[in-house]
């Protein structure tokens, strides 16, 4: 619900504070990877996750079945019980298949839907809106919406947001629009949870009310990511801001040097000995020297 003093307070996370954008483990046969899954997940909410967001861009949701999808939910689910919030990615660009997928994600025991605005089509405004009530209406469970028109190439304007925050299902945003401008114009005229998507920008969307994150980089340095949250709450800004800092060469490298989250992620993982298993196609695995550059951004990070 709109209201003109809705900067007066910080917005409430809905789905916890430091999210996990998580990878889909598969086995090196590319079957999905269900026990892997859970081991991942578990480690993820043990370092201070307190939710767990699956089937996204960086689950490679494109490639996974619908059933697929549902199972990993379920076996998630089983793996955390309830010590974290599962929300399930279930846009796509198409509004029936979508619904279809947020009733299958609600069965399947998530607490929340991410739904990104329906790419390659590039509807108006109009038929956004549309779209995101269509779902909400048909769903029992509340939404995030995911703003990333670098993928999608269609924008969630903050118009569009501002009027669709007054559905009582709608009730966050996980912001990859790089209009921080316009993330602080709507955090100001709604009560809309905004998540940053985009790891550069946890701390700065978090300092101007902003909800936490959806972080891809977290599913190898959570407990470096929570930190930057719990020092800002702690009242340390300047503690903050270093902890943000120390982890800036590794989130450029897995996010900013050419290769998806997706790739870059497995590849830390597998070199750690984590679940994480291959990428699959049209995605191919990082190579030696990436993955080498990525390790030496880790171990920055990591060291003592």
């Amino acid at each position: 619900m709109t209201t003109a003093d809705a900067s007066a307070t910080p917005s409430r996370p809905p789905f916890g504070r430091a999210l996990c954008a998580m990878i889909t483990p598969f086995t090196q046969a590319g079957s999905l990877d269900l026990d892997g899954a859970q081991r991942l997940a578990a480690r993820l909410v043990d370092e201070g996750c307190d939710g767990l967001v699956l089937s996204g861009t960086t689950g490679e949701s494109p490639t996974t079945t619908d059933t697929e999808k549902s199972d990993l939910i379920r076996a998630v689910r089983e793996a955390v019980d309830e010590r974290a919030s599962i929300v399930a990615g279930v846009g796509t660009f198409d509004t029936r298949h979508t619904v279809e997928l947020a009733l299958a994600a609600e069965k399947a025991g998530a607490d929340g839907l991410l739904v990104v605005s329906p790419y390659y089509s590039r509807p108006p405004q109009d038929a956004v809106e549309a779209h995101f009530r269509e779902i909400a209406d048909a769903a029992g469970l509340p939404i995030a919406l995911y703003d990333i028109p670098g993928r999608t190439g269609t924008r969630i304007e903050p118009e569009t947001l501002i009027r669709l925050a007054e559905h009582p299902r709608i009730v966050a945003v996980k912001d990859c629009s790089y209009d921080f401008l316009g993330a602080q114009k709507v955090l100001g005229r709604t009560e809309l949870a905004f998540y940053a998507g985009c790891d550069e920008h946890n701390l700065a969307l978090y300092a101007v009310g902003g909800a936490g994150y959806v972080s891809t980089v977290a599913n190898v340095i959570p407990r470096h990511l929570r930190s930057v949250l719990d020092a800002f709450d702690a009242g340390d800004t300047a503690g903050a801001a270093r902890l943000q800092q120390r982890a800036t060469p590794l989130i450029e490298s897995m996010m900013s040097a050419g290769l998806p989250g997706a790739v870059t992620a497995k590849a830390v993982l597998g070199e750690l000995g984590l679940p994480a298993g291959p990428v699959r196609a049209p995605l191919r695995p990082a190579g030696r020297e990436a993955v080498d550059g990525l390790l030496t951004a880790y171990e920055a990070v990591t060291a003592d």
